[in-house]
């Protein structure tokens, strides 16, 4: 058996890292020659270009993993199959069952070095490229009306809601167009700070530079009152929104890990926020080193293909295909529980189980009456 495992899992491991190293090598000449567009300008040069490409390959290395095992799977156990080797495995005593366990262990395998490549390596280099580019561009801005924070807490003077903006992040790393807005109770404005630029700490301590605050006072009947306005070079302010926090909404989804995407997502959900996007996140991420496992399953069956069923060219092609389905029903489930609002956890595994149950009965036909 020590045997048979060997040779299943050197011929498959070899041709798995032959097929990501492929896809990575793509990936890698493609973003290069895009990001060779910006040089020559804010002082961008090719070392620039070579760098953001390089920083992006552990993001491409992991949402392209599994499609990786899954061609690389499919040739090895194609070409096993058409040499007769598969099929003297199986007269040796590989059974249908053992082939699936001895495949489930590697794919969990597989799992493993994807979920350390997503959680560890993939948001660090992401973070790498965003800073990199921010610093060549001068600064990070957001799309839109910015990035929105809220936060909610209680007061002598009763509850108090604050909303802060954020345009964007300086070449520094400073939160710059940032603006605080604080609302009573029943939602009336009573202060709003502007200030080009601030910082925020682990313990919630906005520091504010050329900040300006706008006060409204509480006017009763009978009564005047007048808005005050008042400049400082710089100001503290004390909030529960952390760095962590502010970090999530600044930066893009891809440079989060699974940890930040559920505190976030509890954050958003504490404050009534939407939280749908990043909670179907958080699930994708978290399922997704099991994709490998689901790959690894849909590639059995083309063991159990006669050689007259197609070539290995053939076999890949569909491996491709498949690969390819798995990708787009992901997207698309993603896209459409935010949209229907469906349940995180069952958006994110409706991929993997339907091709796994697809795979598993396409396995259960072959061994049964092929």
């Amino acid at each position: 058996m020590k045997t048979v495992r060997r040779l299943l899992y050197r011929d498959i491991v070899a041709s798995v890292m032959f097929v990501a190293l492929a896809f990575l090598s793509l990936f890698f000449f493609i973003d290069f020659v895009d990001e060779l567009d910006a040089v020559g300008s804010r002082g961008r040069d090719a070392w620039y270009a070579l760098q953001a490409a390089a920083l992006e390959l552990p993001g491409h290395f992991y949402e392209l993993f599994p499609i990786a095992v899954l061609i690389g799977t499919i040739y090895s156990l194609s070409r096993l199959a058409q040499s007769s080797q598969f099929t003297i495995l199986r007269t040796g005593g590989l059974g249908p069952g053992r082939a699936l366990w001895l495949l489930t262990v590697l794919g969990l395998a597989f799992g493993v070095c994807t979920f350390v490549i997503g959680d560890w390596i993939a948001p660090s280099s992401e973070r790498a490229v965003v800073l990199l580019k921010a610093r060549q561009a001068g600064g990070l801005t957001i799309a839109g009306a910015g990035a929105w924070l809220k936060e909610r807490r209680d007061g002598p003077d009763g509850e108090r809601s604050f909303s802060v903006n954020l345009a964007g992040a300086t070449a520094g790393g400073a939160l710059s167009g940032v603006r605080i807005f604080e609302f009573d109770a029943d939602g009336r404005l009573l202060t709003r700070t502007e200030a080009r630029e601030g910082r925020v700490d682990d313990q919630g301590r906005w520091t504010l530079k050329d900040a300006e605050t706008t006060r409204w006072p509480v006017v009763r009947a009978g009564e005047t009152a007048h808005v005050e306005r008042e400049r400082h070079a710089e100001l503290v302010w004390q909030s529960t929104l952390r760095a962590d926090v502010v970090a999530a909404a600044v930066l893009p989804l891809t440079t989060m890990t699974t940890a930040e995407l559920w505190r976030y997502s509890a954050h958003l959900s504490g404050q009534e926020q939407a939280a749908q996007r990043y909670e179907i996140r958080f699930w994708k991420k978290a399922l997704y080193p099991l994709a490998c496992l689901v790959m690894v399953a849909l590639a059995l069956p083309f063991a159990y293909l006669h050689a007259r069923a197609g070539g290995v060219s053939l076999k890949v092609f569909g491996g491709i295909m498949l690969g390819i389905a798995f990708v787009l029903l992901n997207n698309l489930a993603g896209h459409m529980g935010v949209l229907r609002d469906w349940t995180p956890w069952l958006v994110a595994a409706l991929p993997s189980g339907l091709f796994l149950l697809i795979s598993l009965a396409a396995f259960a036909w072959l061994v049964r009456y092929r």
